[in-house]
């Protein structure tokens, strides 16, 4: 059971996290400022962190780049009221893993938990050189080499960092922005119908019956899940 340290100083926030992680069989434990979470977290025994960006004493970015100084690999999910562009960034350029802006529903932060968690741990069937095995389909990242039945190919580098990423977050469902954000990048602005077009050529290419998906699956309303 993984376990979900919440730094949110709003009481109802805290709350509705706590019940909806809790129902989800994470073990979650809840800091009401910023101190509270540094000395939690300095602990050492979350695998995550879901920190609010505005809190009391301490605030979230100086709280994530606190422990980024100190050698924290704790993996950190930003959560903030604002929209701007750049808060994102400094979040991850301090050293967040995932940043979410509020209102958010809960299923897309349980996916992005999901998500942070799968990437934190060592993939189980990579091998040192970057190669995978799903089936049919092997796929080597480091070489951008991809066969299914023993005949190679034809992806585009798009296609490979789509397919990483997937790989990377295997069994976890993941939103059209994440795909966006990570694969696209912050200086282009694409349509998220660019992903669901993108996938669809993706999956001529790597599934048996693209017409019926296995390795990539639609989550519906939420985005899609590698399950190879």
């Amino acid at each position: 059971m993984a376990k979900v340290l919440i730094v949110e100083d709003d009481e109802a926030m805290a709350v509705a996290l706590r019940d909806g992680l809790t129902y989800e069989e994470f073990e979650v434990e809840v800091a009401r400022d910023g101190e509270q979470g540094l000395r939690l977290a300095r602990r050492a025994d979350a695998d995550l962190m879901i920190l609010d960006l505005m809190l009391p004493r301490v605030n979230g970015l100086e709280v994530c780049r606190t422990l980024r100084g100190e050698g924290s690999s704790l993996p950190i999910i930003m959560l903030s009221a604002r929209g701007q562009e750049i808060d994102k960034v400094l979040g991850l350029k301090l050293g967040a893993d995932d940043y979410v802006t509020k209102p958010f529903s809960f299923m897309e932060l349980r996916a992005r938990v999901e998500a942070v968690l799968r990437r934190a741990a060592p993939a189980a069937d990579a091998t040192s050189s970057g190669c995978h095995r799903f089936g049919s389909l092997t796929v080597d990242l480091d070489r951008h080499i991809a066969t299914r039945d023993g005949i190679e190919l034809d992806l585009t580098p798009r296609e490979y960092r789509l397919l990483g990423y997937f790989i990377e977050h295997r069994g976890a469902a993941v939103t059209r922005e994440q795909l966006l954000d990570t694969v696209w990048g912050y200086d282009t602005i694409p349509f998220t119908r660019t992903v669901d077009t993108h996938i669809a050529k993706l999956r001529k290419k790597i599934e048996e019956d693209p017409s019926d998906p296995r390795l990539i699956v639609t989550v519906h309303r939420v985005g899609y899940k590698f399950v190879g």
